[in-house]
């Protein structure tokens, strides 16, 4: 068997911290930071299961054909021997959780978005903090692999009700911010009106869902410009054409998408862009 393991776009840091290695219950956690988009390129880890979580920011994942945006309540999973592969945007740190063992949870899932819960986020920053005791290593590992299920079913199966509607459109839109879906048609669909989606969004995120998703949306750019055209991007991330991606970036970021790819694969000039819109709230 092979392993292929290639980075197109290097870190500013990468981290390891294992436990129990060698051993079917052991964990090796990877950290990566960067400045510029990060790219952990066409990927296939014949021994070992792999999930991709970032705290703070969207992760961009194919599989195959498919791609689909991860928000930090969710991770990516890929079972050992398949193809994937997972970018991320400027100023990202990312967390990269080797497993021999599949969550039980997980069982029969080639690849794909998954469910992580607080509890497995939390272990995870656990694990990679230079004062951790190695000898809880055991006891957290099944903890992060029970905090692993599948992901949320769509927003049409779930109770709504007057508190929390935004946060639940806003997690449905993290994971794929091309949905093309209307504000009345989220209310419908949540069986709540117009208004009180309009307000919910404005209390727990002070602005409007049409300015949540531009943002969430220019944002989801970043992480795919570096290799893929404007055209593909903007039909990706929603826009109906190039030019009213275009406009909508250079009102956002004061440049062209393709000025800004540039200036973040440099480094230049990255803290100048705008925050990523506040993540959804933790389950």
């Amino acid at each position: 068997m092979t392993v292929t393991d290639p980075l197109t776009a290097d870190p500013v840091s990468c981290e390891e911290f294992g436990y129990g290695l060698g051993r079917p219950d052991g964990i090796l956690v990877l950290r990566y930071r960067s400045v510029t988009r990060l790219a952990l390129g066409e990927s296939r880890q014949d021994f070992l299961h792999q999930v991709y979580w970032s705290p703070d920011g969207l992760l961009s994942a194919q599989h195959g054909r498919h791609t689909s945006f991860i928000g930090p309540d969710e991770a990516f999973w890929s079972h050992r021997a398949v193809t994937h592969e997972v970018r991320a945007a400027d100023r990202q740190t990312v967390y990269r959780i080797c497993l021999r063992e599949v969550p039980a949870a997980l069982d029969g899932l080639r690849a794909g978005a998954v469910a992580i819960d607080a509890e497995a986020a939390r272990l995870v920053l656990a694990l990679t903090d230079r004062e951790y005791d190695e000898r809880d290593a055991p006891v957290d590992r099944r903890r992060i692999m029970a905090g692993l299920g599948p992901s949320s079913p769509p927003v049409g199966d779930r109770p709504a009700g007057g508190q929390g509607v935004a946060v639940t459109v806003a997690m449905a839109l993290a994971h794929d911010p091309g949905d093309p879906t209307r504000l009345d048609e989220w209310a419908d669909r949540l069986h709540v009106s117009v208004k009180t989606l309009q307000r919910d969004f404005a209390r727990e995120f002070g602005m409007s869902y049409s300015q949540w998703r531009t943002r969430l949306r220019l944002r989801a750019s970043l992480a795919l410009l570096e290799t893929r055209p404007v055209g593909e991007v903007a039909h990706r991330i929603g826009y109906a054409s190039p030019s009213a991606f275009i406009a909508a970036f250079a009102r956002e970021y004061g440049c062209t998408p393709g000025r800004a790819a540039a200036r973040i694969h440099t480094g230049d000039g990255a803290d100048d862009l705008p925050p990523l819109p506040p993540p959804p709230a933790r389950r």
